[in-house]
């Protein structure tokens, strides 16, 4: 049987008027700023002037990723298609892909199958320009800082603790550390510099966390870019760049509305990083999807202990919001994964690596059920090689913790295959819930990473470089210690060590280097190996990628 690829699906779907999708939504014509016949902006003032009530909030999450691969993006889609088809009214709220996974691993990230938003190529590719005005507005900082320094430098600023970095939207190993300013007195300052991709800079998360303009440019002013020789902090504010920057992000500042392959509407905006950053959609796409329905689905970036972690406890804490439910999404081949089998030996029936593997899934369900308070339906994202045996053996270690588990067929069924799990989020969001945080803010900066590796991660604590212990004191002597905590860690481990599979104990988590992101309003604890801008693997997806002589791309997975 031959399989039709993502974007082959996507091109052989039609898409209805961008129009349509938004009367569908209740967004009126006034609201509404079209990018051609499929995309559109909308205005955040909609957020105020509507007098609805909010609907149900579901954020769904997933184990720690593998190589297997878990389908998030897709079961998030596939559940709303779902929902709607339960007759529910309902939107999606997503990250929008970064050029640098894109063109590096992925290939694509707008869901996949039957279970995708489109138009495909545009979101994956440019889009409507947000990460362009990401890094441009990060530049223009970076450029005005040594601009500040060469006429003269009236704010004392040392250039060797300059902390602001450049950034461009692409994987670019290369671009880590450079040296520039060189050529002479006319070409700059000489300093040592280096880049982050745009999804790691803080403008993304400023921009993801902003409520409007006005916070927009509070926040962009509040912005450390470096230290003075007596250690004393610059802001963006102190060289009055905040007003330009917010100029080049105004559109930005407004979410994308698209559709999915069935049509329904779905809020694309923003991507920090899970990794890196706190990993998720913009607040105010979220707050907008869920002003418009009765049930907004949204997702976190990487497994519950990233994407999850920081949507509850950074995301939900800045704007107030409080889920109603949550989807843990799984696989059997990633779980025999963690359990030690190869990758090209996953699609065979192995309930012994399944068992050892199962330890990571229930990790992840007892930090929302009983840290966070929440309710939780496993969901499993089915692939035809998935045996009764081991579906059952699943089922039954999740009932050990009262949670149920639905299979999820959406990538070959679309909507269809997501009413099971549909029903179960709907049974889920008519019960109560006590969601609480995994740390109180008034803790000092360790005991708020303690808890996080203790009680999320399942580690023993956590230890502090020398320079981290340095870091710290400066960031308390600021009076940055009461900001909450968005920890940098691999995507692979619920430790710092992405080697260490399933559900790890007896280990520590080392933090190597601080740093506050004060226009975001969280701190940043970088761990093991997390870098800021990856690099390209061997045989990078850009090579898989084309467009031929009628404009129509291909290699989008």
């Amino acid at each position: 049987m031959e399989y039709l690829s993502d974007i082959e699906i996507a091109q052989s779907t039609p898409m209805e008027p961008i129009t349509s999708i938004a009367e569908r939504a209740g967004i009126a014509p006034a609201y509404l700023e079209q990018y051609g016949s499929y995309k559109a902006k909308v205005d955040p003032k909609i957020l105020k002037d509507s007098k609805r009530g909010d609907g149900k909030l579901i954020l769904v999450t997933a184990i720690n990723p593998t190589p297997a691969g878990e389908g998030k993006t897709t079961t998030t889609i596939g559940l709303a298609d779902g929902l709607r088809r339960l007759g529910k009214n309902v939107l999606v709220a997503l990250r929008e892909p970064s050029l640098g996974p894109v063109f590096g691993i992925k290939g694509g990230a707008a869901g996949g199958g039957r279970a995708q938003v489109v138009p495909m190529e545009d979101i994956n590719l440019h889009f409507t320009g947000d990460f362009h005005a990401i890094g441009a507005a990060n530049n223009l900082l970076a450029a005005m800082v040594d601009n500040h320094i060469y006429q003269g430098n009236r704010l004392n600023i040392d250039p060797r603790k300059i902390t602001w970095r450049r950034c461009v939207d692409m994987n670019d190993r290369q671009l880590r550390f450079v040296v520039d300013g060189l050529g002479g007195k006319v070409n700059g300052v000489p300093r040592e510099d280096g880049y982050d991709i745009t999804v790691a800079s803080e403008i993304m998360a400023v921009l993801c966390l902003a409520s409007d303009i006005v916070d927009l440019k509070a926040r962009l002013a509040r912005i450390i870019v470096g230290y003075t020789y007596d250690d004393k902090p610059v802001t963006a504010g102190d060289i009055n760049a905040q007003g330009a920057m917010a100029a080049l992000l105004r559109d930005a500042l407004k979410p994308n509305l698209v559709q999915t392959l069935e049509h329904t509407p779905a809020f694309v905006h923003g991507g920090p990083f899970a990794n890196i950053a706190h990993g998720c959609n913009s607040v105010t796409a979220t707050k907008i999807a869920r002003r418009l329905s009765d049930y907004c689905v949204t997702e976190a970036g990487f497994g519950a202990d990233l994407g999850a972690e920081k949507f509850l406890d950074i995301k939900c804490r800045m704007a107030g919001l409080k889920p109603d439910c949550v989807v843990l999404v799984a696989t059997a081949r990633a779980l025999k994964y963690n359990g030690g089998v190869p990758k090209a030996e996953t699609g065979k029936e192995n309930l012994q690596a399944l068992e050892l593997g199962l330890p990571n899934l229930l990790k992840h369900v007892e930090n929302i059920t009983k840290v966070y308070r929440l309710p939780c339906v496993v969901a499993i994202n089915r692939f035809p090689q998935d045996t009764e045996a081991e579906l059952a053996l699943i089922r039954e270690k999740c009932e050990t913790l009262g949670v149920n588990v639905a299979l999820s067929e959406v990538w070959a069924k679309g909507g269809e295959g997501g009413i099971e799990l549909a029903e179960e989020v709907i049974r889920l969001c008519g019960q109560p819930n006590d969601f609480t945080f995994a740390y109180e803010l008034d803790k000092s900066i360790e005991e708020k990473i303690n808890d996080i590796v203790t009680k999320i991660y399942g580690g023993d604590g956590v230890s502090f470089t020398a320079q981290a212990q340095k870091q710290l004191k400066q960031l308390t002597d600021l009076g940055f210690d009461k900001l909450p905590v968005c920890m940098a860690k691999t995507q692979y481990s619920l430790s710092d060590d992405p080697a260490k599979l399933g559900a790890p104990k007896g280990f520590t988590v080392t933090v190597r280097n601080l740093k506050v992101s004060a226009g975001a309003g969280f701190l940043v604890a970088l761990t093991g190996e997390i870098m800021t801008m990856p690099g390209l693997p061997k045989v990078p997806a850009a090579e898989r990628i084309d467009v031929d002589e009628n404009g129509v791309i291909s290699g989008l997975f």
